[in-house]
């Protein structure tokens, strides 16, 4: 069940085009192609890696946006604006395994057109932790929620 890498963080902005064009215009970064998720999204690029991904926050967020990665804050400045840290992994059986064993809450996610299945937790600082996995390592596991299927 090793963690291979970082493989992205998410900021949760108020004004998502600005914060894309800041990210751009400031560091570099390429705002480049992402799941359909069925809420608004940038995913921004250093090479043909996607570091950062934008998506809505505040108060008034989507109902997809709630319903598929949640929402631990409504800041729209400073550090509650961090949504999540994602980490690349492999062996997610081990790794559901040994979340239950400890009695970690996690939920399941899929992104077919990704390759990827997730496993969403809490840091016991209230920090989500998105685990990637490929889609291989899931036959048999129901995601309890699809990207797929959220409402457009």
């Amino acid at each position: 069940m090793p963690l291979t890498h970082l493989e992205h963080f998410l900021i949760q902005a108020e004004d998502l085009d600005g914060t894309r064009d800041w990210y751009a215009d400031v560091l570099g970064m390429v705002s480049g192609p992402h799941p359909d998720f069925k809420m608004p999204v940038h995913w921004m690029y250093l090479g043909d890696e996607p570091v950062l991904h934008l998506a809505e926050g505040g108060a008034d967020v989507s109902e997809n946006r709630l319903k598929y990665l949640g929402q631990q804050s409504t800041a729209t400045s400073g550090s509650g604006v961090v949504d999540h840290v994602a980490f690349r992994a492999t062996g997610l059986k081990d790794m559901m395994e040994h979340l239950d064993a400890k009695g970690i809450d996690y939920t399941k996610r899929q992104v077919d057109d990704q390759g990827l299945f997730q496993l969403f937790l809490m840091d016991p600082n209230g920090v989500k932790v998105e685990l990637n996995f490929a889609n291989e390592e899931a036959t048999g596991i129901k995601a309890d929620i699809m990207a797929s299927e959220l409402s457009d």
